[in-house]
């Protein structure tokens, strides 16, 4: 029997988890928080955790974040949900986004009846030219959105990072348009390359639109189940808090991690980024090898996942199954289109496997490839 190769899942690396330090921090989070462990946690989280996010924001953008105006959310899903449920009105709602973005908003989003319009992707993000069109067609339909929602770096499911010059048009055209941005920033920290990150969009505009959200599931753990939300005005911050009902978010997973992460935050993150980049450049190195006249694919500087586009004649859901029976897993392109569109497309992952499954894993999909004309 062959061992399983999956790639479908966007989680973090196993082989670089802390587990003794963790537990060591949980043993002394226990016993400094014990008291808070028996209240509620109220609707902003722990405060402590709160504050480290603070401050990790302010070293990466260079902007202070009031850790008064954060709450900690039930990762960053709960974030993107509360949201939605706060500017949403029930009624004829339409939300702008990539039309290829992530697969648990789109869900959350469906579930809560929002008309989803696409804007066109490229190896740049969102293409604004094609968004100043869609909001103009917008307005002019008096269907104006009730936001834009878009991952600018190292989006999900492309890993494309949007440059600065197109940060800056889009905040442009949401002004002129007077449409909220939500930034989705959850792979900002998972980043594998000397060059610089352009600045987050909430850096770069202080007018009172814009909402911002970010995720300890991708430097950390998806496990903890940490998120957390801010915005630039008081007024959206309440809108978005009231929305509230769970109580506040895990005062024990938010002191443990806490705990762990306040004096080694840029070292975790370090050593756990070298980790994810000795797997991306192994299937990096194992598609041009197995797949270098078949397919094409994206080279992300960041996050943990690779964009393929496989030949137009390959049968998707042959491949599925011809990879299951040499137990390989990948995630279908249509997951991530935010209207289910099919497409030449497949996401692998490659934080989960092992340097060598991966190339294992990557030449047995490439003879599935192969195996699967339509």
């Amino acid at each position: 029997m062959m061992d399983p190769m999956d790639f479908s899942t966007g989680t973090t690396n196993p082989e670089t988890f802390p587990i003794e330090e963790l537990a060591e921090a949980a043993a002394c989070a226990v016993r400094e928080h014990g008291v808070e462990l028996n209240t509620y946690p109220g609707n902003l989280g722990h405060e402590g955790l709160r504050k480290l996010m603070a401050k990790r924001e302010l070293d990466r953008e260079g902007v202070a974040m009031n850790p008064e105006r954060m709450m900690l959310t039930n990762g960053s899903m709960q974030a993107v949900t509360l949201v939605a449920e706060a500017l949403c009105q029930g009624r004829d709602d339409v939300v702008v986004m990539e039309e290829y973005s992530y697969a648990g908003t789109i869900d959350a989003y469906n579930s809560l009846g929002i008309d989803m319009v696409g804007v066109p992707v490229d190896d740049q993000g969102m293409k604004v030219e094609a968004l100043a069109s869609i909001l103009t067609r917008l307005d002019k339909e008096d269907r104006p959105p009730r936001f834009i929602y878009t991952l600018p770096t190292y989006q999900n499911p492309t890993g494309a990072v949007m440059p600065l010059e197109r940060r800056i048009e889009l905040l442009k055209l949401a002004r002129e348009h007077d449409c909220i941005v939500v930034e989705d920033n959850c792979y900002g920290d998972v980043h594998f390359e000397a060059s610089p990150k352009p600045p987050a969009l909430y850096t770069l505009d202080d007018g009172p639109n814009q909402i911002y959200m970010c995720s300890l599931s991708k430097i950390f753990a998806p496990g903890v189940r940490l998120g957390y939300l801010t915005a630039s005005s008081d007024e959206l911050f309440d809108q978005i808090l009231a929305r509230r009902h769970d109580a506040g978010s895990n005062t024990l997973a938010a002191a443990i991690t806490a705990r762990y992460l306040e004096d080694n935050l840029w070292e975790h993150c370090e050593r756990a980024n070298v980790g994810l980049k000795e797997k991306r450049d192994a299937m990096l190195d194992a598609l041009e090898a197995e797949m270098g006249n078949l397919c094409s694919w994206s080279h992300p500087p960041g996050g943990l996942f690779i964009w393929v586009q496989v030949p137009d004649g390959v049968d998707l859901l042959r491949l599925e199954a011809l990879a299951a029976e040499r137990e390989v897993s990948f995630a279908h392109g249509w997951e991530f289109h935010i209207h289910g569109a099919e497409g030449p497309f497949i996401r692998l992952a490659f934080g989960w496997a092992s340097v060598a499954d991966i190339h294992e894993g990557i030449a047995r999909l490439a003879h599935c490839i192969k195996q699967a004309p339509a």
